[in-house]
């Protein structure tokens, strides 16, 4: 058995591109020193994440180097599961025609459910699931995908050849020559490109040396990819493992691009995932099952989203036992009657642990259940679930109804709410709107299995990007919403409450790096509105107040600071590297030592510098600096790069006094690709403005959840979020204060002036910020902005007397994150009257920013409310 590797990983492809190109550029345009080619825009069904552009610039790196041929003719996608491998593969296909005329490629995978799946996505014009526009065309001419068993003689232009077979195929149909056969001789005459998909199963031959039938696979793929010297070979997968020393070895120099399943989950592309265990039988979880999944159903519809139809996976160990589960199945649904579900509902109320489960309950307890009753008998009917069971012989896609059936679950004609199978989620399910699996039959089971699990949990996890207000998004955005509007984005794994196997399940995640969260280590927190606030004409004729935002103008972008970036200081550049690879091994935490060194911006430097990144083209940088007249006004006007004479070089200690002019250079490349990303990033942007607009109280400070871990490991005292009760404080407007440490602090400092405050003014009122009321977000406008974004302060405190109306913005912040929110400070002191106009109001309303507030009052906010006491 191979040995695991307990040392950092070197991937050397990675490390030079990033060395490369330290600054990674999120934009739709460019990346890099890569445009992102129209031909590829313009012919995906999907714009790819920024991610996926990421890896097309790290394979446009490596197609563009002087020894590709030697180097990178081998090549491996490193990607999480659902993190878009084929769509990266439908604009690989598109580049390598583009860029090099390669029309003929040959998409091998081990299994016959991937190859459907992507005939589907690649071949099937009449698919909801087909990745390509339509019409399929480039520089004026239209393309054709063409699926193809061999590939042709004299290729027709426009035309992009796809050979799909499984590996067992391949090797037979090359290692036993027949007529009309695909052949190695045939083969060697034209370049190809090989998709090499689900990857990690051509690679058992190498982790096992028993295992010669996947040693011949990998043979048959060498052997195809170096018959003829253009040939291509780029694999994908979401499984490799390379803390297998021997797997480590052979990919090490073959990684490209890494996007791990930590990454894709707080990237938020997939919905978050909850483990609800219990000691509940089968019938109970199932009726659990329908009753959160139906839940679901209603709290998309109360939120307007349409055609929402969550799906539950029930799985079993054993086919007979996945036979009678649905069985079970269809007799609760058809015995289920109001006084059962009640009786259901009351009694799990009082003993579940899980909080989101609770607040289905909650809800259930104040709605007609006979509706209910109704409802589920209908979605639930035999029509809506269907028993997929699969042998070792077959997969659980391959029968071809159960594939339509499955692969179009996300389509509104598709009926099924409930699907019974004993597989695993199949490479190749890409179902989106599957929101429970639940575990029947349970018994304990070993490592290998939650492994297998783990899988099938992370395959679920694929987010679900269904419509809410009129727009699609791919990325969850109720993260901070009421729990109500969370529950359309997570995804709950019901299993058994069993301390062995949630241990070996608790490790299989941990090796997937696979973010699951316990949903009874979480507790629902509630605040209410006081009824006495509620009452008062503040409440009801009251505002709150943010500024408006215009469009920037473009004369505005008139130099270096309008994009954020200061020409006062001297720029900085972190070129360090490791010049030995064992120091990446070390398991010690320790920082390489290093050095600064002065580069001078000479116009040389900055001449070849811009000329080696084809985004400083006069044409293309006007598309983005469109007051700018000429390169050389770029490089010569002060407030362009004329006043920026030196960049200090952070480099590893022991480099030369004076560095060589290769260094400097690259010095230079890298200060100018920061520039390029801040020009690009920055550009078409709004601004705030002073003018300030009021919204009424009464319709933003309402009732609201928010869902707190219960274990806090590792948290400090001030990072502890809690429900602070200050139902006997009329000047708090909520009952609880849900709030950290700090905020508790400031609001402890606050209390201390409530009595001296109340006697100069009528109304004294601490409002704690929602942070779902984004519409009341402030930006800044004084100044030179370069911060876009706007922030939520945490507190406002609302002071009214005969003659005025006073608001103050308060926000805690930890000493931690001082120097990055900066900006925000400064917005905050920039709001006074004399900066500011209220429009709609007369002059008797004041806002005014105060300073952070932060752990020992070191700002003086105390000394700032103190002020309106005099």
């Amino acid at each position: 058995m191979a040995k695991k590797i307990t040392r950092q990983l070197v991937l050397p492809i990675i490390q030079e591109i990033q060395n490369y190109s330290h600054d990674f550029l999120k934009n739709d345009e460019v990346r890099h020193n890569f445009t992102y080619p129209d031909y590829i825009k313009n012919n995906l069904k999907h714009q790819l994440r920024d991610y996926q552009k990421e890896s097309l610039y790290h394979l446009n790196y490596t197609q563009k180097d002087d020894n590709v041929t030697s180097r990178f003719n081998q090549l491996l996608f490193h990607m999480a599961t659902g993190s878009g491998k084929t769509d990266v593969m439908a604009a690989d296909i598109l580049y390598f025609y583009q860029e090099f005329g390669y029309q003929n490629f040959l998409f091998v995978v081990n299994t016959n459910t991937v190859i459907t799946k992507t005939r589907e996505n690649m071949v099937n014009t009449q698919s909801p699931k087909y990745l390509f526009s339509q019409p399929l065309s480039i520089d004026g001419l239209n393309l054709q995908v063409k699926e193809v068993q061999q590939f042709p003689k004299n290729p027709e232009p426009g035309v992009i050849y796809l050979r799909m077979t499984t590996i067992q195929t391949l090797a037979n149909e090359l290692n036993t020559p027949r007529e009309n056969g695909l052949t190695y001789e045939d083969l060697a005459k034209q370049k190809l490109i090989i998709l090499a998909d689900e990857a990690h199963h051509f690679s058992a031959g190498t982790k096992s040396k028993k295992d010669q039938e996947n040693r011949a696979w990998e043979y048959t793929l060498d052997r195809v990819r170096q018959s003829n010297p253009a040939n291509r070979q780029l694999e994908f997968t979401a499984t490799i493992d390379l803390n297998n020393e021997t797997i480590y070895e052979k990919y090490r120099d073959k990684v490209i691009f890494q996007y791990d399943l930590k990454q894709f989950q707080e990237a938020g592309y997939s919905k978050k995932i909850a483990r609800l265990q219990a000691n509940d039988d089968d019938q109970a979880k199932m009726l659990n099952a329908i009753l959160l999944s139906q839940y679901r159903k209603r709290m998309a519809y109360q939120a307007g989203v349409p055609d929402f139809k969550p799906v539950i996976l029930f799985k079993s160990n054993k086919i007979d036992v996945s036979k009678e589960a649905r069985n079970q199945f269809l007799t609760i649904i058809e015995q289920l009657t109001v006084d059962s579900l009640s009786n259901f509902i009351n009694d799990q109320s009082q003993t579940t642990q899980s909080s989101t489960l609770r607040q289905a309950y909650r809800y259930y307890q104040t709605v007609d259940l006979g509706v209910l009753v109704r409802e589920l008998q209908r979605d639930f009917q035999a029509l809506n679930t269907i028993n997929v069971n699969d042998t070792s012989q077959k997969s659980l896609l391959e029968d071809t109804s159960n594939f339509h059936n499955l692969n179009t679950l996300e389509e509104p004609n598709n009926p099924f709410r409930a699907i019974f199978a004993v597989a695993k989620l199949s490479e190749g399910w890409d179902v989106l709107n599957l929101y429970d699996i639940v575990r029947i039959g349970e018994q304990t089971i070993t490592q290998n299995q939650t492994n297998s699990e783990a899988q099938l949990i992370g395959r679920g996890a694929r987010y679900n990007p269904f419509v809410f207000e009129g727009a699609t998004s791919f990325t969850r955005r109720f993260d901070h919403a009421t729990p109500e509007r969370q529950i359309l984005e997570s995804l709950h794994y019901h299993t058994i409450n069993d301390k062995k196997y949630i241990e070996n399940l608790t490790k299989s995640f941990e090796a997937m790096q696979l973010q699951v969260e316990d949903d009874q280590d979480f507790e629902l927190l509630t605040t209410r509105v006081k009824d006495s606030f509620k009452r008062s004409h503040v409440y009801q004729q009251g505002k709150l107040y943010y500024n408006e935002v215009e469009d920037i103008p473009e004369n505005d972008y008139n130099g270096l600071e309008k994009y954020g970036v200061s020409i006062a200081e001297l720029p900085t550049v972190n070129i360090e590297t490791a010049t030995l690879e064992e120091s990446a091994f070390r398991t010690e935490n320790s920082s390489q030592k290093t050095e600064t060194r002065l580069v001078k911006m000479d116009d040389q430097l900055v001449k070849k510098a811009m000329a080696r990144n084809p985004f400083f083209r006069f044409q293309n940088m006007k598309k983005y600096m469109p007051t700018l007249s000429s390169l050389e006004e770029f490089r010569k006007a002060p407030e362009w790069l004329g006043n920026i004479l030196e960049i200090q070089a952070i480099v590893s200690a022991g480099a030369v006094k004076e560095l060589p002019r290769a260094t400097q250079l690259l010095v230079v490349e890298k200060y100018l690709a920061y520039i390029q990303r801040m020009l690009v990033m920055n550009y078409k942007r709004q601004r705030g403005t002073n003018r300030f607009l009021g919204i009424p109280i009464k319709e933003v400070i309402q009732d609201y959840q928010k869902r707190v871990p219960i274990n806090h490991k590792g948290a400090g005292i001030s990072e502890l979020i809690s429900a602070y009760d200050l139902k006997k404080e009329s000047w708090f407007v909520y009952d609880e204060a849900i709030v950290d440490g700090l905020e508790k602090s400031l609001i402890e400092l606050v209390r201390g002036y409530i009595a001296k405050l109340q006697e100069r003014y009528q109304d004294v009122y601490l409002i704690r910020s929602d942070e779902r009321n984004s519409n009341l977000k402030l930006h800044a406008f004084s100044g030179t902005v370069s911060h876009y974004a706007g922030f939520l302060p945490d507190f406002v405190l609302y002071l009214a007397n005969e003659s005025y109306i006073y608001q103050l913005y308060l926000e805690p912040k930890g000493n931690q994150l001082l120097a990055q929110d900066q900006w925000k400070e400064d917005l905050l002191t920039s709001i006074s009257p004399e900066n500011i106009e209220i429009i709609g109001e007369n002059s008797n309303t004041k806002l005014y920013g105060v300073r952070f507030y932060v752990a020992g009052d070191e700002r003086e906010v105390r000394k700032t409310i103190a002020d309106f006491m005099n």
